[in-house]
């Protein structure tokens, strides 16, 4: 297979490439795989929830950025004659014990809660893909060695490793992302080793490898670019991972402190008003939700998209 792709083109120094020449040793793979990317582009155009979920999720990234697009409330100003007001006009998610905007707080909860959840998903996204690229690329001793550590992080629970992380490191919302961004480490490692395995053994890589390409430059062409799919797909969905984690270790108390408003923290303060005002914790806790939902929603599509 390797020595027929290399006399295709006749020169047995130039490297050949998924690019150049299909399994068959076709001309046109590169136009076949951008049709498949429009291709895919359209199908997921076409798909209403993923539309709704894909809005819903860059509405929640632009107010963590940009709160004060969506409100001229401030955050932390109190008005004790306005506690616990219900859902209106004035205050769409009413208000808290204090008085607050509810709305407000949630919409700057999200400004800590969802940029935890990227500095987590970035460390566990480098960190594991690095890990799995070298364990699945170079194999042997240091895929042994890299893949037992790997195993004996994937033994302890995500949550009892993230709150001895955060306990360790003290409380706040970087530690908090800190703690959460290595628990994911092992997930990311994993899938990236195993796309690593599958893309190296591909005729293209080895028509690379025979045409003169070297290693690194093989890596860097071909192996990473075709093994970044399912890696994307699960970094999508320990997004949505993430921000439960996080939230839930805020909701515990180790993230940020009062006044600042963190969605984990939100639900938390109105436990004690569930009865008398649930909107307190139930109306932030559908944002987290839904958030979370519409995360795993965007994930599977893209899963089912590229098979």
């Amino acid at each position: 297979m390797v020595q027929n792709l290399i006399t295709a083109v006749g020169d047995a120094s130039a490297p050949v490439t998924a690019r150049t020449f299909d399994d068959s040793g076709l001309l046109g793979a590169a136009a076949e795989g951008r049709v498949r990317s429009r291709s895919r582009a359209v199908l997921l155009a076409r798909r209403p929830g993923f539309v709704l979920a894909s809005l819903l999720v860059a509405f929640v990234i632009v107010a963590a950025f940009a709160p004060t697009l969506f409100t001229h409330h401030d955050p932390y100003a109190t008005a004790p004659a306005e506690r616990l007001r219900s859902p209106s006009g004035a205050h769409l998610f009413g208000t808290d014990e204090l008085g607050r905007d509810l709305w407000t707080r949630t919409l700057f909860g999200a400004d800590l809660t969802v940029k935890a959840a990227l500095i987590a998903i970035a460390i566990g996204l480098c960190a594991g893909l690095l890990l799995g690229v070298v364990s699945g690329f170079l194999g042997g001793f240091f895929d042994a060695l890299i893949m037992r550590v790997v195993d004996v992080q994937l033994a302890i629970p995500g949550m009892l490793l993230a709150l001895a992380i955060v306990t360790a490191l003290g409380f706040g919302t970087i530690p908090v992302a800190i703690a959460v961004g290595v628990a994911t480490i092992p997930g990311f490692a994993r899938t990236a080793r195993a796309e690593v395995l599958r893309v190296k053994t591909l005729p293209y890589v080895e028509a690379a490898r025979a045409g003169g390409g070297s290693w690194p430059r093989v890596l860097i062409r071909h192996v990473l670019p075709n093994s970044w799919g399912s890696v994307l797909s699960l970094a999508v969905l320990d997004f949505g991972t993430a921000i439960i984690a996080v939230a839930a270790l805020s909701f515990l108390g180790f993230g940020a402190a009062p006044p600042r408003a963190e969605w984990g923290s939100l639900v938390a303060g109105g436990r004690s008003f569930l009865v008398t005002a649930p909107w307190v914790s139930l109306l932030p806790g559908a944002v987290v939700a839904a958030t979370v939902l519409a995360l795993n929603h965007i994930a599977q599509t893209l899963r089912e998209v590229r098979r």
